[in-house]
């Protein structure tokens, strides 16, 4: 059975990850409406996995007998003056995100839930990327400027990035279902 405590905070990272999923979504959005569609794809892709990241606390919560609770979202932002203002809230989110995992990290060292720790191991690791990935783009943005040419390829670099198979946030796999 896992901690009270810990199940609290797990249940309040499930929030923080789908928060996450939204604001990256808005994030797309700004992008497409700006026909940065790899700069937008990229931050659908990066949706996928945070809501991924949230179903792995529901389940670790579910498979150790505790409740999952899922609380309010929060609509965190939905506009942004430029790309370089995305990309800055993009690593200063993942910085946030980095902070409650070690967070979470304390309480089960606090509450001596060793079952937890592998898996929020597995976050600390994913979080040391996402953080390097948003700081070199955001470092790439700073270097771009207001470079057309630079933005449009960087663009076309950031839509490379590929959709786990079958993710319901990926147009292709939506629109073959139909």
């Amino acid at each position: 059975m896992i901690n009270e405590r810990l199940r609290n905070a797990m249940n309040e990272q499930i929030k923080n990850e789908l928060e996450s999923f939204y604001i990256y979504m808005s994030m797309a959005a700004y992008f497409h409406a700006r026909n940065l569609d790899g700069m937008a794809h990229w931050m659908r892709c990066q949706a996928h996995e945070e809501m991924t990241h949230g179903m792995k606390f529901f389940d670790h919560i579910h498979d150790r007998g505790g409740k999952v609770v899922l609380l309010n979202l929060n609509q965190l932002k939905t506009d942004w003056a430029s790309i370089l203002e995305v990309w800055q809230d993009t690593y200063a989110h993942e910085q946030f995100i980095t902070g409650k995992i070690n967070d979470l990290i304390t309480i089960a060292r606090e509450e001596k839930d060793y079952t937890s720790e592998p898996m929020l191991a597995w976050f600390s690791k994913e979080q040391m990327e996402e953080e390097a990935t948003a700081g070199k783009v955001l470092e790439q943005i700073k270097m771009i400027g207001d470079n057309q040419t630079g933005i449009i390829m960087l663009d076309r670099e950031l839509g490379a990035r590929a959709f786990p198979p079958g993710s319901p946030i990926d147009p292709v796999s939506y629109s073959a279902a139909t």
